[in-house]
């Protein structure tokens, strides 16, 4: 059977679509990359806030076309997780419905589909439950995800991944460490860690934070040459886990930390464990200790409540801090969270304007601080050739798709995945230009 897979949202998602691929792939079924080639279409949806939504069913419909030509229709994802009985009632076209919980019986379901079956399952989380098999990865996978836990802990307030992805699960330190073998084999030199929360690693099966000890196995993969982290909570940031990033040379000197607001009023208000000057003291522990660190962050503006004085607040906290890579959001009312529920409720226009304010100021400080890179040789991996013949790459503070990008030339013929020195000659809002340094 001719499968293609839609995938949509998160870099979990794309790793939980390659899971599911390679599980499909064991039962003889093939993976196709049009959806005009398969028997059967999965859309792997995103339900987090509403453009995500949006987006979703938007692709749902695209896909739904495809049913002219005999070919069949199963949703899967938080989406469906959260909407499996809507979806079902308003896109009757549609032969499946799963959540994310039922990827390990994924064969199962789609043999029921093709018997005439409509199933529509939709399973709470348990507390042990993890996705496993093989991944069926890119033709050349020299920057990879590895996911090392599912689900949360964490209930702020404005958030409805633990109710969709369920408690947080941690996989043993072995199976991820076999996993990163794997994916070096296969050309794996860009090594992510992801997770709900990255720094909670361990707790649970452990009793301890383990997620110093794991990097420091995977550090000694031979093949991997980064290791970057992706989603830590700022008040696990522990000592220890500052120690690891500083001393070990394959960790890229990066850390993601979504704080999400800088006013204690919201911070508290958001069922946040940090506080400003938590964060501000985290954030000087770090560039004391690693002054290369690049720290990226996520924020939301129009929280239920947040005044002109809280917004105020924020744009001073993104003004003294000056992050390196920052992304800001509108909140989105989601029912089923406590914030959803809040009065004060802030109007969509004023979340545009807070949003365009942020973003002008950081687009100001990212200017400042590549415009300091000049004059400098950085290392950048290759990510692909343009039309132009100019190489587009990243530096070791850059994560794929989200951040900034380096575009050099060279005489040299590059693949995707070579790192290789760039005199850095120019900088720009989110990009810097340069020149190929020959060995």
């Amino acid at each position: 059977m001719k499968i293609n897979i839609q995938t949509l949202g998160c870099p979990k998602n794309y790793n939980d679509s390659q899971m599911v691929s390679g599980s499909l792939e064991l039962h003889n079924n093939i993976i196709v990359n049009s959806p005009e080639d398969a028997d059967l279409i999965m859309v792997n949806t995103c339900g987090f806030i509403n453009d995500a939504k949006k987006e979703s069913i938007d692709r749902i419909l695209e896909m739904i076309e495809y049913k002219a030509e005999g070919k069949k229709i199963l949703v899967s994802g938080c989406l469906s997780k959260r909407y499996s009985k809507e979806l079902m009632e308003e896109i009757p076209e549609i032969d499946g419905i799963i959540g994310v919980n039922e990827y390990n019986d994924i064969q199962d379901i789609i043999n029921k589909i093709f018997a005439g079956e409509k199933p529509n399952i939709v399973s709470e989380c348990s507390e042990t439950q993890l996705l496993s098999g093989p991944r069926k990865l890119e033709d050349n996978p020299y920057s990879s995800t590895l996911k090392i836990a599912e689900g949360c802990n964490n209930r702020c307030a404005y958030c409805i991944i633990p109710g969709i992805r369920g408690p947080f699960r941690s996989k043993s330190i072995e199976d991820i460490v076999a996993e990163a073998e794997y994916l070096a084999a296969e050309g794996c030199r860009e090594l992510i860690l992801i997770a709900q929360d990255l720094t909670y690693y361990g707790k649970d099966l452990y009793g301890k934070y383990m997620l110093p000890e794991l990097l420091r196995k995977l550090c000694r993969i031979e093949k991997l040459q980064w290791i970057r982290l992706m989603y830590c909570y700022e008040h696990r940031i522990t000592e220890e886990l500052i120690d690891v990033i500083a001393t070990e040379d394959k960790i890229c000197k990066y850390l993601d930390i979504p704080l999400q607001h800088g006013s204690n009023n919201i911070l508290k208000a958001m069922r946040r464990h940090s506080t400003r000057e938590s964060i501000e003291a985290t954030i000087s522990r770090l560039r004391e200790r690693i002054p290369e660190i690049h720290i990226r962050t996520t924020l939301i503006v129009g929280f239920p409540g947040e005044t002109d004085e809280d917004f105020e607040s924020l744009l001073n906290f993104v003004e003294h801090n000056r992050f390196d890579r920052l992304g800001v959001f509108c909140y989105s009312q989601e029912e089923n969270t406590l914030a959803g529920e809040m009065e004060n409720q802030i109007d969509e226009d004023i979340k545009q304007e807070r949003l365009d304010v942020i973003m002008r100021t950081q687009m100001e400080i990212s200017l400042e601080k590549n415009q300091n890179k000049i004059g400098k040789t950085l290392k950048v991996i290759v990510d692909y050739k343009d039309d132009e013949g100019v190489y587009v790459g990243r530096t070791e503070f850059d994560a794929p798709d989200i951040d900034n990008t380096v575009i050099f030339k060279t005489d040299v013929n590059h693949e995707p995945g070579d790192i290789v020195k760039v005199y850095i000659e120019d900088g720009y809002d989110y990009d810097l230009m340069g020149m190929e340094v020959p060995e």
